[in-house]
């Protein structure tokens, strides 16, 4: 109880951990349920079947029947308490009440032995977290047509009415992910319905429903909405408010921002207002109202929306030649090397917090209480750091590795960095990814340091114990990999990084022995880049690592001091991180302050920008 809750505030936690960052045995368990969850589908006469998703509460797959119909089946967890399981029974009844057609309909509920089970029919497309991955920010001409399909909905749902009286319905999860976009059909759907209840307010502010019945109701003294996303939710429903309509109007233009700014999150409205995201100025000014204006203004926003959508829909936004980014850190490409997942873990997180956690508020942290975990650490953050934060997270959903340095002084940011991009395909959207965290970073003024590391966790060692008292006792063939290439031979050896370039780290809390160290201190002299952090808990040691020697005449010397390392892991004692992180060489970046992006619409005659051939009809 002492150690535990330091290792889980210091450390990253993902909103969705890789298999490979698990104890063998927790990977092979969820493995064995997978496979337990595509048998029973294809039991039922179901084939083409894949793993779509996967979540905190369950995992969600694909599949066809025999007659080519596309569907959508989502399994609870089943470790799960029953009352969690019983939600999706609830998800299937709220998602059932709407019919339209940018919602899923829902085919079926129903258990398999202790297993809850939804079925739905399938959206095509991509959801627009996983589609910005692969293109970029999104055209201001698709942002209006996402916005105005998206309206539609928002307008079914706050205008539902259940026998003869106005029931309104709250989603209370709109992010880009919960979107589903068919860029043939330039279509999108509303899913995961996991978060929607029937809304305790009204717009206007006055009970509807059962709530009506009077303001001293039960059922308006406490509210009955669900978190949601807590990147992407108004203050309202982050702070426990009553379920309205308004939550919506939030989650719809926190996601509308992030599609046209390719940014993870709604937090970025200081430094990157929507009105510098080259939409069209109403629908820009009536977006940055919403996210960043008091709550009458919002509100005041939120009507506007609602009521001009389709009239601002007719704006004519034709596409306009968009050149390519240029980043403004480097950025390194390499050809792909086969599947990687990609995690950051980011350490001296605290300097960008005003208020301290309790040390103990985070000791019975578990997978479905993760979102409060991100509510009580954002608890204190102004909302640039909140995106600074968000859009470092969002490199790692890049195949990267490599690491990152960001010192605030008096007179400008500094920036030390090794980006290494192995998909050449992906390059223009990491390259707008790298660019919008630069530029958040560039309007945080404070001082201090930010530093991250990006690894593999496919290569991540693993090493198991049956106690906090029983040492780690790495197995014989445990090797530490690293790649071998070739850097220019008259380079100066004083440009070269240091391990310890930026001093100790106070967010660390493992002691690492001397004989680590003492390697650590020897590779140091050697060319190379990289990374090692190791993660000890009670039973389970994680090796995170990363090295690529940049001097093949050392590889000897250099293989053998990753072997000393492995062979000094039983002298591991206590719980905690620590870790080490090599940049190929000093190559700092000055930046200059910035407090926010220049405003920048869509031109009221487009015609000029367009193309001689274009233009001309």
């Amino acid at each position: 109880m002492t150690e535990a809750p330091q290792v889980l505030q210091q450390f990253y936690i993902n909103e969705d951990q890789s298999l490979y960052l698990m104890s063998h045995q927790d990977a092979q368990k969820i493995r064995d349920w997978v496979h337990l969850c595509q048998a029973q589908l294809s039991q039922l006469g179901f084939h083409d079947i894949e793993m779509i998703g996967k979540g905190a509460y369950g995992f969600v797959f694909g599949g066809r029947d025999a007659e080519g119909g596309d569907f959508v089946f989502k399994f609870s967890r089943i470790n799960l308490p029953q009352t969690v399981q019983d939600r999706l029974e609830e998800e299937a009844w709220m998602q059932n009440q709407v019919q339209h057609p940018h919602i899923p309909k829902v085919q079926e509920y129903t258990r398999l032995g202790r297993q809850s089970v939804l079925m739905m029919e399938r959206a095509r497309g991509l959801d627009l977290e996983r589609y910005a991955i692969r293109h970029g920010r999104l055209s201001p001409r698709l942002v209006m047509r996402i916005a105005t399909q998206l309206i539609d909905v928002l307008q079914a749902l706050r205008n539902y009415r259940r026998d003869g009286q106005d029931m309104p319905i709250v989603h209370g999860d709109i992010k880009p992910s919960n979107i589903v976009f068919d860029p043939e059909q330039e279509k999108m759907w509303l899913v995961d319905w996991g978060s929607s209840v029937f809304a305790q307010l009204d717009a206007n502010g006055q009970p509807v429903g059962p709530a009506q019945l009077g303001l001293m109701s039960a059922d308006n003294q406490s509210t009955n909405a669900k978190l949601g996303d807590v990147y992407f939710i108004g203050e309202d429903q982050l702070n426990g408010g009553l379920s309205s309509p308004r939550f919506d109007e939030q989650g719809a233009a926190a996601t509308l921002y992030a599609i046209a700014s390719g940014l993870p999150c709604r937090y970025g409205y200081e430094a990157m207002p929507a009105t510098a995201l080259n939409l069209p100025q109403e629908f820009a000014r009536t977006l940055q109202m919403l996210l960043a204006g008091e709550p009458a203004a919002r509100r005041r926003a939120g009507d506007y929306l609602m009521a001009q959508m389709h009239r601002m829909a007719r704006i004519v936004v034709p596409e306009l030649p968009n050149p390519a980014e240029k980043p403004q850190i480097p950025v390194w490409t390499f050809d792909n090397e086969g599947p990687m997942e990609t995690v950051v873990y980011s350490s001296r997180r605290s300097f960008l917090r005003e208020e301290q956690l309790d040390p103990y508020l985070l000791a019975q942290v578990d997978d479905v209480e993760l979102e409060k975990y991100y509510k009580n650490f954002m608890h204190g953050m102004g909302p640039t750091e909140r995106a600074f934060l968000a859009a470092v997270s969002r490199l790692g959903k890049f195949p990267i590795v490599g690491g990152l340095a960001v010192h605030w002084e008096e007179d400008g940011v500094y920036m030390d960095s090794s980006l290494n991009l192995h998909d050449p395909e992906l390059r223009a959207p990491f390259v707008q990814a790298v660019n919008n965290m630069v530029t958040l970073g560039r309007a945080i003024h404070r001082q201090g340091v930010f530093k991250c590391c990006m690894f593999d966790a496919r290569v991540t060692l693993h090493v198991e114990r049956a106690g906090p008292e029983v040492p780690f006792q790495p197995p014989p063939e445990l090797r530490i990999p690293f790649a071998v290439h070739t850097a220019p031979t008259s380079e100066d050896s004083t440009r070269n990084h240091s391990y310890f370039e930026d001093g100790e780290d106070p967010d660390e809390s493992l002691d690492l022995p001397q004989a680590i160290m003492d390697e650590i201190v020897f590779l140091n002299d050697i060319r190379h880049t990289g990374l090692i952090i190791f993660e000890a808990m009670p039973t389970h040691l994680k090796v995170h690592n990363y090295y690529v020697l940049l001097d093949p005449m050392r590889e000897a010397d250099f293989s053998a001091a990753l072997e000393r390392i492995v062979a000094a892991i039983p002298q591991i004692v206590g719980l905690g991180v620590s870790g080490y992180m090599k940049l190929p060489y000093k190559n700092t970046r000055r930046l200059s302050p910035l407090d926010r992006l220049p405003d920048r619409f869509f031109p009221r005659d487009p015609r000029a920008f367009m193309p001689q051939s274009q233009g001309a009809g």
